[in-house]
């Protein structure tokens, strides 16, 4: 038994870590549909790597359309522009690329569900290693490199290094999964002071995927929508719990039209 979860457990706790170091970037820069947005066009990458070439150049092209995305939101961040609604519109341009590039392939819808939620359960031991250098090379330039950046600069190797990683998270893991992974546990974070946050988010995704891993295999469900799902559920009800009332005010307090 422990030989159907060991690889799929060892690669949630790395995309648990490495999800939640950006889900806090994200979270303070308040642009929080940045990653659904790369990672839908990383998607569309895979897509058309499916639907026009066969399945080859497969990871070039998820690459670089969701760097491409990144470099778009990049460019944004630093001009007067309603971020989250340009954001939201390469999202959604990302989505309809999907549908319509998949539209005449036979394999087309399952390739999409796929794309929204794989299922890690059946992650080889190959896929593990290639996610560990990869994961542990873009940790190295984070501690070493990204901290000596500013401007521009910076916010570019970050999105360029959120590209990367949303790259390879999408193929494993599916673009539901990528969103909740990298804003569900440190939103769940931010709610509480007890605990470091960073390490308070990788304790509640990783509990989250290990149940979710255990739940999918004994109740035979799809195991990226059983993440998503338990994610989502278990982050929206600690939200609710840990948040504090806000106050309400009377009708006479604000301004009259």
């Amino acid at each position: 038994m422990i030989d159907i979860f060991l690889i799929p457990l060892i690669l949630a706790m790395l995309l648990v870590v490495i999800h939640a170091w950006f889900g806090q970037g994200i979270l303070q820069r308040g642009i929080i549909f940045t990653d659904l947005a790369i990672a839908q066009f990383a998607a569309l990458g895979s897509a058309v790597s499916l639907g026009y070439f066969h399945q080859e150049y497969m990871y070039l092209l998820t690459f670089s359309f969701a760097l491409g995305a990144a470099l778009f939101i990049a460019l944004a961040s630093f001009r007067t522009v309603n971020l989250e609604a340009f954001i939201g519109l390469i999202y959604v341009l990302g989505a309809s690329g999907i549908l319509m590039v998949l539209a005449h392939s036979a394999e087309g819808m399952e390739h999409f569900k796929s794309l929204l939620a794989n299922d890690i359960l059946f992650t080889t031991s190959k896929q593990l290693i290639e996610a560990s250098l990869l994961y542990g090379g873009i940790g190295l330039v984070l501690w070493k490199i990204y901290p000596k950046t500013k401007g521009f600069i910076r916010e570019l190797l970050f999105f360029s290094l959120l590209a990367l990683t949303v790259t390879s998270s999408v193929q494993l893991a599916g673009v539901l999964v990528v969103f909740i992974l990298l804003i569900a546990p440190v939103l769940v974070a931010s709610m509480q002071s007890r605990f470091p946050s960073f390490l308070f988010a990788v304790g509640f995704g990783w509990s989250v995927c290990v149940i979710a891993l255990a739940v999918a295999f004994y109740a035979d469900l799809p195991t990226g929508y059983t993440i998503v799902s338990i994610g989502a559920f278990t982050a929206i009800g600690s939200v609710l719990a840990l948040s504090k009332k806000r106050e309400i005010r009377g009708p006479d307090s604000g301004s009259h039209f």
